[in-house]
């Protein structure tokens, strides 16, 4: 620990998690999309957004890109700039879950040793959703021609291509973009988090 945080004290809000969550009506969760880039992270949990909202749940959904063109614009993507980009979503996914809100977070998030870090600060909060769809259609889908560029080593560190990607070894939900519909990923995602109440 640093000499600045041996200075600083963590102050508990007298409005906790619970009052916020009796207020909005809902358990407040964070939803943690992984998979491949192209695997369809973003248009499920996009999908998941609307019909939690148009059942009356308050939701936040927190994508990759909108991360890295804000909070996260001074990170690159070295090894380092990943873990950082990663530990931060995860101390903000922490913060809206606290604030009552059912949270989507969209990262690729490659490495089961960040995941595991955002777990270990979410304890039962963090619900880990493996959007699981092969390299060579997430290929095919290439939505931003990011595999091309990567493969013609135009984008160096690429996941999935030039940097490794872990799949979940135990993921709460399992969707198959490849097989199932995005109503039908919805309806199993929506399934698992009805059971928890």
């Amino acid at each position: 620990m640093s000499t600045e945080n041996e200075n600083l004290t963590w102050h508990d809000a007298s409005v906790t998690r619970e009052h916020k969550e009796n207020l909005l009506k809902q358990k407040s969760k964070l939803l943690w999309f992984t998979g491949l880039s192209g695997s369809g992270k973003s248009t499920v949990a996009n999908s998941l957004d609307i019909i939690l909202n148009e059942s009356g749940q308050a939701t936040y959904l927190l994508d990759g890109d909108n991360i890295r063109l804000g909070i996260n614009s001074d990170l690159g993507f070295s090894l380092q700039d990943r873990n950082e980009n990663i530990r931060r979503i995860g101390e903000i996914g922490k913060l809206f879950v606290d604030a009552g809100l059912i949270t989507i977070a969209c990262f690729i998030s490659p490495l089961k040793a960040n995941r595991d870090m955002v777990r270990a600060a979410l304890g039962n909060d963090f619900i880990e959703v493996f959007v699981d769809c092969p390299l060579d259609e997430c290929e095919k889908r290439d939505p931003k021609n990011l595999y091309k560029k990567a493969r013609a080593g135009v984008i160096k560190e690429f996941t999935g291509i030039s940097s490794p990607y872990e799949k979940p070894e135990n993921p709460e939900i399992i969707i198959n973009t490849n097989e199932l519909s995005i109503d039908e990923c919805v309806d199993k995602i929506l399934e698992y988090i009805k059971c928890l109440g």
